[in-house]
């Protein structure tokens, strides 16, 4: 049967348009193959993390937040804030498939908070040395106590974080927590310290510098002033406390080594400085015999392993 020419021509440009695809394809055959094998390569590699940690942090109170309103000094009912409840098997199983050995639980300990959460027995902070509605997850309030603001009830708090510490293990993966042994809040006090436990500060002499059997930095004959410029939580937050005062006398050393009372509001006025046995006063000697006192505070924290239930 003849084809005629014509259609032996269009037969033939479409074999050549063919061969040509072909062609193009072929011209790297190893191309996606390569790629792929990469790309096993980087799966096989953090499948398989050869015994190195291998560590994704989580800032708890954004990982679950579905609230996408993000307003400027809005409150936790505006803005919202993840639970520890949020961070359930499904989002474990997929952290650990990323080939993960641990997971860093950030800003759990609890920290000075612009939130009232007076009628479940937390103490209300002086927003004037508090640094946003939420507060700074370093300027820690209580080290043997969880922030409010991630529990779905807060008078649960340590079991819903107990449970997540749970969940974790279950998953094969191990828990890493902040703890910050540089600074506290600077209205720290805790109201669940174990038994026989003593504040910090609690039994310090105010008169002096620096002691190593005191627990903070001192200016004597001072008062803390608040820095100029400040405003807590933006003129639409209103408290009682809310005065530019914060009493504090005599002043104690900031946590970034502040020496005076009056700090600007780019230092870190929220906090202050914990004595780990190293007299700022003086080129920083050390005093570490006898144990400074806030190496067996803090021990003891550290040795509990957890906030006390």
């Amino acid at each position: 049967m003849s084809l005629g020419f014509r259609n032996l021509q269009k037969l033939s440009a479409a074999c050549l348009t063919i061969c040509l695809i072909a062609g193009c394809l072929s011209t790297k055959p190893n191309e996606k193959d390569e790629q792929q094998k990469e790309h096993e390569q980087k799966q096989q590699l953090w499948a398989e993390p050869a015994g190195k940690p291998v560590i994704y942090q989580v800032l708890v109170r954004l990982f679950g937040n579905q609230n996408l309103t993000n307003q400027l000094n809005g409150s936790i009912e505006q803005n919202g804030a993840g639970k520890f409840n949020d961070i359930t098997d499904r989002a474990l199983d997929s952290i650990k498939g990323l080939g993960i050995t641990h997971i860093w639980y950030t800003g759990v300990l609890e920290h000075a908070t612009m939130t009232d959460y007076t009628k479940f027995g937390i103490a209300l902070d002086d927003p004037d040395v508090v640094k946003g509605r939420a507060g700074s997850p370093y300027a820690v309030k209580d080290y043997y106590d969880v922030d409010p603001d991630l529990a779905v009830n807060v008078n649960e708090r340590l079991q819903e974080f107990q449970a997540l510490i749970g969940r974790t293990h279950e998953h094969g993966l191990k828990v890493v927590m902040d703890f910050i042994p540089n600074h506290v809040a600077r209205g720290y006090h805790s109201d669940r310290k174990p038994k026989g436990v003593i504040d910090f500060g609690a039994d310090d002499d105010t008169t002096l510098r620096f002691s190593p059997q005191n627990d903070f930095y001192y200016l004597p004959g001072t008062s803390f002033k608040v820095p100029a410029g400040v405003d807590p939580g933006g003129r639409d937050f209103h408290s009682l406390l809310k005065d530019g005062k914060f009493k504090e006398v005599p002043a104690k050393v900031t946590g970034n080594n502040v020496l005076r009372p009056d700090p600007s509001i780019d230092d870190w006025y929220e906090t202050i400085k914990l004595n780990y046995g190293i007299d700022l006063f003086h080129a920083d000697a050390v005093h570490f015999n006898p144990v400074p006192p806030v190496w067996k505070k803090c021990g003891i924290y550290c040795s509990i392993g957890r906030p006390r239930e």
